[in-house]
Parts: structure tokens; sequence; C-alpha cells
């Protein structure tokens, strides 16, 4: 089969296919989605994403993370009554997925290197056997020949992608071994496609399609917002104790801690440890043993703190993390949209926190070369990263509705004054006193030091220090000497990193970057403008969301449920949310229901579930209401 058409590409990436209402869902399909999954209504695009899958045409669906992806790949076999392939680039992902299918009563697996021999027979068994719906499988395994025939001779006809920018040399996390999935259609010319992705711009897009040829494809392409997330960007001063303070917000919660590299997560780990936070780090240089053994403490509620590397990643689908944290700036928006929306999967609300500083793209921008250099990639593609790299450093340090950047910068329109849910919109953003003052004096000491040392040498003078380097450049006699001594040293290079940011002053490239002026310093000095400095807040407001979400929930109860759920994952081996998400517990400690038939009702409780655990879970709920003589049945529910 040809490749589409440029122009083909073009009218029909650009043409959006919207839901238009619950109605139009195949009735089969709403059977099978409350029978086992017990949800009663879909989330936007998702009906129009499985009835692609249904009718056999090619999809591309773009669904930021938390939007309900997988539920897209993962209904049409169930009703069609077939086989089909998901591609996935992570073990832990497929584990974690698998898990939870078969807690619903769905036949699903995955085949990956961590599996025995038997078991691996086993699976293979069941996939020709016809048994098996869903089958999970790696890029690199799947593309060996052995694999094909197998595939085959069992009669698979469909593929789904998921975390399908990997396949694009313009994306945020590109990765070679996508880029042989079009030899698929070699292999498999009936079978039909699709590509499954939280994050992806219109050039990434397009790529998708091209690499994939994917056939007239059905174009999907949610709302990128995420009005459940917090979001709040501060700058970096003292990183872990403001990484600690943040975590102290959310005792005993789920919470992932980016750093850029191995040596970063160890450290913070340590330091979280010392503060008597469950912590671990969690990178590639740990062995597989490790991270598995992390990863299942975190997933059932042993560990409540993960510190990983943003470029590994974290694999792991547990829907009630209930912070996420950027001890660094992460190389690209699409990173941080995806990396962000590890949190309050299961539509609660969820804080975002980005720490960050100028010297996070001097970091970044050393990496990017030394990456592009080990893959002997073109140098389009180094300059397309850190193209992405400064968008992100623009989204970090303007002071602009969050939620309105992010959902801009992905093509869409914000149609809200405010969003209520963002450091700029909650008023917590501290700008300091006579910011153009302070400025003044920063660009000053870079011409008085005839611009030729970097930041940390321009706050030891402007801070007063006596630093072998000060004394020796008898930069101690400077008349900007101490001028701003009452401020701590990291604070000085914060406000130094913010003018860079801000375009008031620049930096040369290179290993040891300096800073100089620019056209822009000499309004300053002339005071010809007016500068903004910000500091970090020491204060957060709660939204309304969050009040919303825990309105008429009896938090007691919802903890005794918790820890009910943490014993039986335990027992069943399997991550605490796979048993049942916060939000299903918290519909439960709201409307503690009397029997199986009101649980039923429940978000969240299908069939199996409601046999395999309806009965411990009533018996918690009977015993608290009757010690604490509350009432049962509170509310309909829905």
């Amino acid at each position: 089969m040809a490749t589409p058409s440029r122009s083909t590409l073009a009218t029909t990436l650009d043409t959006y296919e919207t839901a238009k209402n619950q109605s139009r869902l195949n009735p089969t399909v709403q059977t099978v989605i409350k029978d086992v999954w017990g949800f009663s209504t879909l989330r936007p695009m998702q009906a129009e994403a499985i009835e692609a899958g249904l009718s056999n045409r090619d999809s591309l669906v773009v669904l930021p993370t938390g939007g309900g992806k997988s539920l897209c790949y993962q209904v049409p076999p169930l009703v069609a009554n077939r086989l089909d392939v998901v591609v996935s680039p992570l073990i832990s992902l497929m584990k974690d997925q698998v898990d939870a299918l078969q807690s619903n009563g769905y036949p699903a697996a995955a085949i990956y290197s961590g599996l025995s021999n038997d078991e691996r027979a086993t699976i293979e068994q069941q996939t020709r056997a016809g048994e098996l719906k869903l089958l999970f499988v790696a890029p690199e395994r799947l593309m060996s020949a052995s694999f094909l025939n197998f595939l085959k001779s069992s009669g698979v006809a469909n593929f789904a992608i998921d975390e399908a920018h990997c396949i694009s040399h313009w994306g945020h996390d590109f990765r070679p071994e996508y880029r042989r999935l079009a030899e698929l259609r070699k292999r498999f010319p009936h079978a039909t496609f699709h590509a499954f992705t939280a994050t992806a711009s219109k050039q990434v897009r397009h790529d998708i399609v091209e690499q994939l040829q994917l056939r007239n494809p059905c174009l999907l392409v949610g709302n990128f917002d995420r009005p459940n997330l917090v979001y709040r960007m501060v700058p970096r001063v003292d990183n872990n104790q403001q990484i600690l303070e943040i975590i102290r917000r959310h005792d005993h919660e789920a919470v992932i801690v980016y750093c850029i590299s191995r040596k970063d997560t160890e450290h913070l780990a340590d330091f979280l440890r010392l503060n008597r936070i469950k912590a671990k780090a969690y990178h590639a240089g740990k062995t597989a043993a490790e991270r598995r053994r992390f990863q299942d403490a975190f997933a059932r509620e042993r560990l409540d703190v993960i510190t990983a590397t943003v470029a590994f990643g974290m694999g792991i689908d547990r829907s009630n993390v209930r912070c996420v944290i950027h001890a660094a700036m992460p190389k690209s928006i699409e990173h941080y949209q995806q990396e962000t929306g590890r949190a309050g999967r299961d539509g609660l609300e969820a804080e975002c926190v980005l720490l960050y500083s100028q010297s996070d793209i001097v970091r970044w921008e050393r990496l990017i070369a030394m990456s592009a250099e080990e893959a002997d990639r073109p140098e389009a593609v180094i300059t397309a990263a850190n193209a992405l790299l400064k968008k992100m450093q623009r989204l970090a340090s303007n002071a602009t509705c969050r939620h309105r950047a992010l959902v801009e910068y992905f093509g869409q329109q914000y149609n809200h004054s405010s969003c209520d849910a963002c450091d700029v919109c909650l008023r917590e953003i501290d700008v300091i006193n006579d910011s153009t003052t302070v400025a003044q004096k920063i660009i000053s000491c870079v011409a008085r030091v005839d611009q030729r040392f970097g930041v940390g040498h321009i706050a030891d003078v402007l801070i007063g220090s006596s630093s072998e380097s000060v004394i020796r450049n008898g930069h101690d006699s400077l008349s900007v000497y101490g001028l701003l001594a009452p401020m701590s040293k990291k604070e000085v290079v914060n406000l130094t990193h913010q003018l860079i940011d801000q375009n008031w002053l620049s930096r040369t490239t290179g290993d040891q970057p300096v800073v100089v002026l620019n056209e822009r310093s000499a309004q300053v000095l002339r005071r010809e403008c007016e500068v903004k400095l910000v500091k970090p807040a020491h204060r957060t407001k709660r939204t309304r969301h969050d009040a919303e979400s825990w309105e008429g929930v009896d938090r007691d109860l919802f903890e005794e449920l918790r820890a009910v759920r943490r014993e039986i994952a335990e027992e069943h081996a399997v991550p605490a949310f796979v048993i049942f998400s916060d939000a299903t517990l918290r519909d439960l400690a709201r409307h503690r229901p009397s029997s199986l038939n009101s649980m039923r009702r429940i978000y969240g409780i299908g069939a199996r579930k409601l046999e395999n655990f309806g009965d411990l879970f009533l018996q918690v709920i009977f015993d608290f209401c009757e010690k604490h003589r509350l009432g049962m049945d509170t509310a309909p529910t829905n």
C-alpha cells in the first residue's frame, strides 16, 4: 500500500472528528464498559476511538495522559471477540495494564523478557487457542521474524501502537525501533492500525501518519486541558528544602519527583529519607530487580515517594499520584505535559510543581548535544530539540495562566478567563519589592566585572563574599560589592537567571558561560521599563476542585477503606489502584452503600470486582457506620 500523499494527509489531519453525544454509543459497548469497568459513560473522544477500532478503520488518537487512551484499544477486541496486539515501549506499563485488566476479568497477557519459559509457553498457547483478547509486546520483540510468524499463525489483524510519538524524529521521545513498525504493513496488508499518544504537535501527527502509512485515518484529538491538575512554576532557590515542603503537603500520598540525572535522584532520595520520608531513587542504573521492587512498593502504597530520571521515565500506571514535582526544568513542553499527566489520573485533584532555573537550560543543551553526537543524529534534530527547550523555558518564566499556556501550545483554544488551578490565577506569585532596582544592581555588577564572569561569581560580588575569586580579581573594591548583602547567594543566582530568562541579560554558550549585557540591559539601567522578579511563594491556596472532590466524603471511612484496599493488593500481589481507584473509595465513603446492589452503582465497580471484593468492603462500611451511628445509602449513586 502506498504512503498517502502530503496533500491528502493535510486534508485528513486538519479535520477533527469530535464527539456528539453519548447516545451514539454502541449498546453492546455500553454494556461491556459497565460490566467490566463499572463505567456508565465515556470520556470525550473515547466513543469515536472505540468505533474506529470496531469498524476496522485506521486511527490516530491523541488524548492527554489520564484522558483514557487505554480503554480505546481495550474495548474493541472484547466486543468484537478477536485478538489485538498492543505495542508498548515499557515492560512495567505492560505489566500494570495486564494486572488491571485481569482484575476486571479481561483476558489479556504480555510477553516480555522477564517471563519464564513456562509462562511464555502458556501465553502462546492461550493466544493460539483464541482465549486472549489483548496481547502486549515491546516493538523490539514484535519485529523479530519468529514472533511475526507466531502472530500470523494466530490470526492477528489489528495493531494498537501506544506512545506513538516515539516514531517521530520531531517528537519528544524518539525511539529508532518504532520506525520499523511500518514493516508490519507488508506482513499484515489487511490489518488496521491504531496509533495512540498523549502529546503530539501537528508536525508529529503528520509524521506518525506517514511513518505508519495509516490509510484514511480517523483523527481524534482530545482536549489537552487537565482541570484537576494544579500547576505551580516556582523559581528554584533551595531545591531540597523546597521539595521537602511540597512533599509534606502530601503526607502519606503518592509523589513522583523528576530529576535530570541519576546522581540527582540518589542525592534527593537520601535527603528525603534523612527527613523521614519514604523515598527511593529510580533510574536506568538500577538493576531490573531493584526497579521492579521499587515499582511494586510504590504501586502497593508501601512507598510514598519515587525520585526518577526524566530520560528513563517511570512506566507506572498508578492512578492516584497526588503530586508530581520537577526538581529541574524538563526539556520540552511535551515532556512536561506527559510527566505531569501521571498525576491525578483518577480525575481527582493533584498538584504539579516545577522548580526551575536558568542553569537547567545549560545542562539540557549540553546533554542534547552529547546525546545527538553519540547517536549520530542530524543537526536538524539538535536544532529541533533546542527549540523545544526554549519553549519550555518561556512557559516556566512567563507569569501567564498555566492551563491556558499549555492548551494553546497544543493548538487549542482556552475559553476561561481564569483556571482557578494555577499559581498565577490563584495569585500565589510573590513579586519582589522594587524589582527594577534589584535588577539595576545585578546588571551594574555584570558591567563592573567587564562581562567576563558567570552567574555564581556575580552573586558572590553582590552578597559581599570573600571568596578566593572575588579577592583575586579585586572585585571586593567595586562599588557594587555587597549591594545585595541581605540576600543569600542562591537567591541572587536565581534572580540573575530570571533576568536572563526575561532577556534583560544574556549569556554566552559553551561549557563555562558568562553573563553579558544586551540592548535591553541599558533600558533597565535608565529605568525606561519595569522589571518583575519573583520569589518562591510561601503559601498555597485550596482550590474549588479539591473542595468539591471531598464534598460529602467521610475521611475517616476513606482511610479505613484505603487500608483494606492495601491489604487486598498485598494478598493478590497487584498495585492498590487495581483493586479500586481513589475516586471509587471516595464514592464509597460518600454514599456508604448498604448492599451489593447499591454498591454496583458506584463509579468504577464492575461485575468481577463486585463479586471478588464487594462483601469485604460492605462489611467495613457497615461496621464503621454502626460504630459511629451513621446512616447508609446517604444519596443516590450514578
